[in-house]
């Protein structure tokens, strides 16, 4: 018989982000029944509850909170950390911790632009503090792999709040902006910052995504499609952060000892909207080539559809196309192929036939041994890694 288990959830379930933790917590405890009475408090003055009183056998808490770590590390119970990793949780680095991985968030951002076309980049971040140490560690990956591939990349950080500065940080944001060189790819922090840039460019009388493409972080659907343009964002692994912090405590309750205490989850995909919606090669026909690749390549196309369109040799054009993007146009229909197919095993449960039917791939067999050569992961295993 399964034991049940009363286990606090302390997080902000106000947050979009916090939401998808909560999500993959339920989807632990669905997967494996387990029988688990859960406290979360919709209250941000009762998100703790009586710790005294209420006698409970594990905790999952957000340990960013100066107060909510000081007050669960004494309990004498099972407690596991999500967060940033940064603020109160680096006073207690003991303590069993799942977080997102940053660096492979900045670089999916940084390859993302790179493949858009753009030759110039730019990194928005926000004032730092002890609390958001994450944010450099997106802002220095972005730009290492900028400049690895050749680019130079311009890092904003800004001096003042926006929380209580609004006028003065804007200004400065604004100036930044208006001295750097168009067309560019800017990659934010997180998709609040993403809005004051996109705000600053309409000020500015910018074009989004023409001259500036923007990419945020966190993927709020809510805040993203306010915006105008819609703004394109990195959906974090939130989903799977909950899922490990539950296996984590689950193992910890049974009184089992953690092979693994502290985990970094790699962020699930970027979600394209209307504020990246642009292929940014100066080439007018490499430009429509790679337009009509991306809206056709799983239908499937073939090589020989792509010069069709652009009316001109395969020499031709493909001497231009390594020339604008570094790639041929087998590769960049391939490219966009596997990059169809992994979105379909991270976010669905299809069948993998099926997806390999999605993609336009001839074969399981084929498709198989593509995208472990492009990944180093067979499909399954890059589907075991996404929960759904």
């Amino acid at each position: 018989m399964t034991k049940k288990f009363e286990v606090a959830l302390i997080i902000d379930p106000g947050s979009p982000y916090d939401r998808r933790i909560v999500r993959g917590v339920a989807e632990y405890v669905h997967r494996v029944r387990r029988e688990w009475s859960i406290y979360v408090e919709e209250d941000l003055v009762d998100r703790l509850p009586d710790l005294q009183a209420w006698g409970g056998d594990g905790i999952l808490a957000n340990l960013d909170d100066e107060r909510i770590a000081a007050a669960v590390m004494s309990l004498g119970i099972p407690v596991i950390g999500i967060g940033g990793g940064y603020g109160f949780y680096e006073h207690h680095p003991e303590i069993p911790y799942v977080r997102t991985d940053n660096r492979a968030i900045a670089r999916l951002g940084a390859k993302y632009l790179l493949n858009l076309g753009f030759r110039r980049f730019a990194f928005c971040n926000e004032p730092l503090t002890k609390f958001n140490g994450w944010a450099k560690e997106r802002a220095d990956a972005f730009a290492d792999v900028i400049r690895e591939a050749g680019f130079p990349c311009d890092v904003f950080t800004g001096r003042h709040s926006p929380a209580k500065q609004w006028r003065q940080a804007q200004a400065s944001l604004q100036e930044w902006l208006a001295k750097l060189p168009a067309p560019i790819g800017v990659m934010a922090c997180h998709d609040g910052r993403a809005r004051h840039v996109l705000q600053a460019c309409r000020t500015l009388g910018l074009r989004v995504p023409d001259d500036v493409a923007i990419l945020g972080v966190d993927n709020d659907d809510l805040m993203c499609e306010l915006t105008r343009p819609p703004l394109s964002s990195i959906e974090q692994g939130a989903l799977r952060v909950g899922f490990e912090a539950a296996a984590m405590l689950d193992q910890l309750m049974q009184g089992n000892q953690l092979t693994q205490p502290q985990l970094s989850v790699p962020p699930e995909q970027v979600v394209t909207r209307q504020s990246t919606d642009v292929t940014a090669v100066a080439d007018p026909d490499v430009a429509e080539a790679l337009e009509f690749i991306r809206l056709n390549a799983c239908k499937p196309i073939h090589v020989s559809d792509v010069l069709d369109l652009a009316r001109m040799s395969r020499s031709t054009l493909e001497a231009r196309f390594r020339e604008s993007i570094g790639r041929t146009i087998h590769a960049e229909i391939r490219r966009i192929q596997l990059e169809e197919a992994q979105r379909l095993l991270i976010t669905t449960n299809i069948p993998i036939k099926e997806v390999v039917q999605r993609v336009g791939i001839s074969s399981v067999q084929y498709f198989n041994s593509v995208v472990r050569n492009a990944t180093g992961q067979t499909p399954g295993e890059i589907r075991k890694r996404a929960l759904r």
